[in-house]
């Protein structure tokens, strides 16, 4: 495995290798859901890059960048025990420079959900993630259907940029008991972690209610409601999947998604029906 912090450097020696190459880009702390992506790109590609990079433009002020777990020599081990080709580890100042050409998320789809409570963060997202691809300029690039929102957006902006790339979902991993990976989950004490089990057990009872025939999304966001309490509610919506609010379910085309606070921690999960 290679490790390359130099962006030059990179695109020569990916250049030279003439292989598919499959990139996964995160910002660190792996888990079994970042394991997932890069087996799905080490099955489909000749070669496998992971980016290991905390993006500071996609956090806002009062934010947890100072406090986002760093623990890039345990996650250079899980890139070498997984297999990976390169291991991409730039710093802040390899990125981003002193006068940036700056990239906005669009006006609908940027300031809903994530984006009406957290101005800016997509702008950040899609900034960074065009930078690595143009850097990268991978075949196939992966990304978790957990973060549903940045998924849309990033696919958007690869076509709308007419970008050489195909942007790959894969499904969310979760715990044994439901609980979706999260870098997050970490800061979740002992009975945090029984409350966060709320957030998916109203997704499957979401999932129940269509498999019994149920499809208008008020009664379904009204059982999720309940099954939530007393978390502190971001949002519980249901969308099709351009993310345009429906009044009754699809199937093949809608996401049920949820955000909910956990003591401090804010925890995002979906499931696609």
């Amino acid at each position: 495995m290679k490790i390359i912090s130099d962006v030059n450097e990179l695109k020569t020696y990916l250049r030279k290798k003439n292989k598919t190459i499959g990139f996964v880009p995160t910002m660190g702390a792996l888990h079994d859901g970042h394991l997932s992506l890069i087996k799905q790109s080490k099955k489909e590609c000749e070669l496998t890059v992971v980016s290991i990079f905390v993006n500071p433009t996609q956090f806002l002020a009062d934010e947890d960048l100072d406090k986002y777990p760093s623990r890039d020599e345990a996650d250079k081990k899980i890139c070498k025990f997984a297999g990976v080709d390169v291991v991409f580890l730039p710093q802040v100042k390899d990125i981003y420079g002193a006068d940036e050409v700056s990239l906005a998320a669009p006006n609908v789809r940027g300031f809903v959900l994530e984006g009406a409570t957290r101005p800016g963060h997509f702008d950040g997202v899609l900034t960074v993630v065009n930078k690595l691809l143009n850097i990268v300029n991978p075949d196939f690039a992966y990304f978790g259907k957990k973060d549903a929102q940045q998924l849309n957006l990033i696919t958007l902006m690869a076509k709308q940029l007419f970008m050489d790339v195909q942007i790959v979902a894969v499904d969310t991993v979760r715990e044994s008991d439901g609980l979706a990976l999260s870098s997050r989950n970490i800061y979740l004490s002992k009975e945090q972690r029984k409350e966060a089990l709320k957030i998916s057990l109203s997704l499957y009872e979401a999932s129940r209610m269509v498999q019994k025939d149920v499809y208008d999304v008020a009664m379904i966001k009204e059982a999720m409601l309940e099954i939530l309490k007393p978390l502190e509610i971001g949002y519980v919506e249901i969308l099709n999947r351009e993310f345009e609010i429906v009044e009754s379910v699809e199937i093949g085309n809608t996401i049920v998604l949820v955000e909910a606070l956990v003591g401090t921690t804010r925890l995002l999960d979906n499931i696609w029906l």
